[in-house]
C-alpha cells in the first residue's frame, strides 16, 4: 500500500511519517516550508488551498491511503476548505482517507462526549474543525474521522515546551486549572492512527487517553518527568482569562479502544513510564501495508 502523509513535517505528521517508513509499499509526506528529515519518505510540497497543487501531488505519489494530519490553525481557508477538497478529491479517485480531527469541534457544555456526539464548537478552529470533519464523512463515504486530544510527546510538543518556558519565566501566562481534556502520547496516536488506516474502518473515531487532567495538572506532570519543580509553575482559571474557549471537553475513547490493538494510554501513566504504546484486545486487523 502507498501512503501519503499530509501535514508531514507536524509534531503527529512526523511521528507518522517515522512509522510508516515500514510500508511495503512506500510513504510520501507533504510540508509547506520544508522537507521533513525522515528516512526512506519521499516529500512533496503541498498547500491545501491549491486545488492544482494537490491533484499534482495526488498524481505523482498514486496514494491508495491518504491520511490528513495537517493543522492550518484557525485559518480557515487550510483547516476547513482544504479538507473538504481534499474527501472530494480522494472519494472521486477511490482512495482511502483517515482525517485526524480535534476535540476542540465541543463546547465542553454536555462532557464526556463518545464518538457518537454531533459537533458544537465554540471558537474558530473549532469551527474550522467541525466544518471539515462534517464535509469529509458527507463527500467520502469510506473515510475515518479520528478526533483527538492534546499530544504530548518526550519533550518537543507545544505542550511541554510552554510548560518549560512557563517555568523559566520566559513566557509569560498561566496553566488553567478548570480546563480539562484527555491527552495522548504521540506515539500511542500515530500507531492507532496506523492500526485504523490499515483496516476497512469507517466512521468516527475517538483516539484520546483515558485520564482526564486538567491543564495545570498536566503542566505538573511534566514538570515532574522533567525535575522541574511546579511550584515554578503558575495557575489560573480560563474564567477569570481573556481567552475564550471551551472548559472541561473529555472524549470518550471507550468504544474506539475496544476495536485497537494499539492501547492509548492515560497522561498520569505515559508521563511516568515514557515512550511505547502497547498492545491490547484483537484490534481492528491488519498492519501497515
Amino acid at each position: 500500500m502507498t501512503v501519503l502523509i499530509i501535514g508531514g513535517t507536524g509534531f503527529l505528521g512526523s511521528e507518522l511519517a517515522s512509522k510508516g517508513r515500514s510500508t511495503r509499499g512506500g510513504t510520501a509526506a507533504t510540508f509547506h516550508s520544508r522537507p521533513g528529515n525522515a528516512p526512506g519518505v519521499l516529500w512533496h510540497h503541498l498547500d491545501l488551498r491549491d486545488p492544482q497543487q494537490l491533484d499534482a501531488v495526488l498524481d505523482a505519489v498514486a496514494p491508495e491511503l491518504v491520511i490528513n494530519a495537517s493543522s492550518g490553525e484557525a485559518d480557515w481557508a487550510t483547516t476547513a476548505d482544504g479538507p473538504v477538497r481534499l474527501a472530494a478529491t480522494t472519494a472521486r479517485r477511490g482512495i482511502r482517507l483517515v482525517h485526524v480531527s480535534s476535540d476542540s469541534v465541543f463546547s465542553g457544555a454536555d462532557s464526556p462526549y463518545d464518538e457518537t456526539a454531533l459537533p458544537d464548537p465554540v471558537t474558530p478552529y473549532g469551527s474550522a474543525k467541525a466544518a471539515a470533519e462534517t464535509a469529509v464523512r458527507l463527500l467520502h463515504s469510506d473515510a475515518a474521522v479520528a478526533r483527538t486530544s492534546l499530544i504530548i510527546g518526550d519533550g518537543h510538543s507545544s505542550h511541554e515546551r510552554v510548560v518549560h518556558e512557563l517555568a523559566a519565566g520566559t513566557r509569560e501566562g498561566a496553566l488553567f486549572r478548570d480546563d480539562v481534556r484527555c491527552p495522548v502520547h504521540v506515539a500511542d496516536l500515530a500507531a492507532a492512527l496506523w492500526e485504523l488506516a490499515a483496516s476497512n474502518a469507517t466512521g468516527v473515531f475517538h483516539l484520546a487517553g483515558p485520564d482526564a487532567v486538567s491543564r495545570y495538572e498536566l503542566g505538573t506532570l511534566i514538570a515532574r518527568r522533567d525535575d522541574i519543580d511546579p511550584a515554578l509553575l503558575p495557575a489560573g482559571r480560563r474564567v477569570d482569562s481573556p481567552f475564550p474557549g471551551a472548559l472541561d471537553v473529555r472524549l470518550d475513547s471507550t468504544a474506539t479502544q475496544r476495536r485497537l490493538r494499539t492501547r492509548l494510554r492515560g497522561a498520569r501513566e505515559f508521563l511516568r513510564t515514557g515512550p511505547g504504546p502497547t498492545a491490547a484486545g484483537e484490534g481492528l486487523g491488519g498492519t501497515p501495508a
